[in-house]
């Protein structure tokens, strides 16, 4: 089982006044797209975690499989997120897939591909990290195994796992993926201009 946490709580400060989510987006929004290609993957459960504008985020959420939890702190950095998605997770999950909400390209292929070598990692390495990268350069979303689910809820730095996959290179398999779509974020109103 792989618990897919989608962090959706940031403030988005570099996109300017409006919550990058909340942009309209293939005739949905950025966080409505990325929950359904998350949903029509084969992620066995989903979770979304709100924070900043939580009440607005989640009336805009589509309808799907998913699970919705908030976390308080978002304020604090990207980690506390990641930790309030990994509490919710059910424990009978064996991967942690960390997924990024401004990641408007990932289809449920992309997903899928990752998903499918994790579960090929793990056979081989029960404390295996998956993450995919394009022509070299390492994208989103990372797997985790489990076991590094301690690690994880007791991460202090705030930006993110970076520093937990430093820490076990040797638990680290790179997928090297045919698009760029794990690497196209959209962090600025120039960067969403050129896509919308």
């Amino acid at each position: 089982m792989i618990s897919a946490i989608l962090l959706a709580a940031g403030a988005s400060r570099r996109m300017g006044e409006q919550n990058k989510l909340l942009l309209p987006f293939r005739n949905t929004t950025l966080l409505g797209n990325a929950v359904t290609s998350l949903c029509n993957s084969d992620a066995d459960e989903v979770i979304v975690v709100l924070g900043h504008e939580a009440e607005q985020v989640r009336a805009a959420l589509p309808e799907g499989r998913f699970r919705v939890v908030e976390n308080p702190d978002f304020a604090q950095g990207m980690t506390t997120s990641i930790r309030a998605g990994i509490r919710a997770a059910s424990p009978q999950a064996e991967g942690l897939m960390i997924c990024l909400s401004d990641l408007p390209f990932v289809e449920p292929s992309d997903y899928n591909d990752l998903l499918n070598a994790f579960r090929t990692a793990r056979v081989e390495d029960d404390h295996a990290i998956v993450r995919p990268v394009h022509q070299g350069r390492p994208g989103n979303p990372v797997l985790f195994s489990s076991e590094y689910r301690p690690l994880l809820l007791a991460h202090e730095k705030l930006e993110g796992c970076r520093g937990l996959m430093q820490q076990h290179p040797a638990h680290v398999r790179e997928v090297e993926m045919t698009t760029d779509h794990v690497l196209q974020d959209l962090d600025t109103p120039e960067q969403y201009g050129t896509v919308c």
